[in-house]
């Protein structure tokens, strides 16, 4: 469903390797969370997946498609919730979810019920007809929720979503994204809350100084049934120095 391939990614204004050598495998119905500490090159590596960075190296297949080579048939496949929500702010909420509904060649039918269902779910469905510049943080995320929603992608790809959203939108997301899998489509989810990872994810990838430390299933990656994520994380990331 996802794969990466011998990834790197070299900025060439500092000569620096934000993401060395990644492979990852990323499979069908599967909730898959990729982790690291700030800068360890999580949010490089959805930009090369997402087609938005160049890769310097190595090959990223999107639902069987090249993102280099097929770029249109790649992003046809998923749909992104990036870490921050900006968005165009001069038109409405509305007229946002009819261009991702146009965009991904959603029919009237099908979207004016999913966006009235989405929007309801998430309380935003009254301010939809008001400029997104009127919105606040949260109602921004919530419309970026509903957009990635709206096609019912292959692929859902989240980078920190739970960001500016209450419990009760948070609780709401979480469903979709278990019920999304269910259907047989995939989540790669990225996410600094630690414990929303261990309850959610079917397996983690964590990476540090853009090299993966580690890839598997909470159950093998736990020694013992009484360490957490956190523990693992911690230990893994840790500045040997320290």
């Amino acid at each position: 469903m996802l794969s990466l391939k011998e990834v790197t990614k070299v900025y060439e204004n500092n000569n620096k390797k934000a993401v060395n050598n990644l492979n990852l495998e990323v499979n069908k119905g599967e909730i898959f969370g990729f982790l690291g500490p700030n800068g360890a090159g999580k949010t490089t590596t959805i930009r090369m997946i997402t087609g938005i960075l160049d890769i310097t190296e190595g090959e990223i297949l999107v639902n069987g498609f090249n993102i280099d080579k097929d770029p249109i048939k790649a992003k046809s496949s998923f749909t992104l919730v990036p870490d921050h929500p900006e968005i165009f702010d001069s038109i409405s909420g509305i007229e946002y979810l009819n261009f991702i509904a146009d965009m991904y060649e959603v029919s009237i039918q099908d979207r004016e019920k999913m966006i009235e269902k989405y929007a309801r779910d998430f309380e935003l469905y009254g301010d939809l007809t008001q400029q997104i510049k009127s919105y606040s943080h949260g109602m921004k995320q919530k419309l970026l929720v509903i957009g990635a929603l709206l096609p019912e992608p292959k692929i859902l790809i989240l980078d920190e979503p739970l960001g500016g959203l209450d419990p009760r939108s948070a609780r709401i997301l979480k469903n979709m994204m278990r019920e999304h899998c269910k259907k047989g489509g995939t989540v790669f989810f990225s996410s600094h809350v630690l414990e929303v990872v261990e309850n959610l994810c079917d397996r983690v990838a964590i990476i540090d100084e853009g090299e993966l430390i580690a890839c598997d299933s909470l159950e093998n990656l736990k020694q013992n049934s009484e360490i957490t994520l956190e523990d693992i994380f911690l230990e893994l990331t840790a500045d040997e120095e320290i």
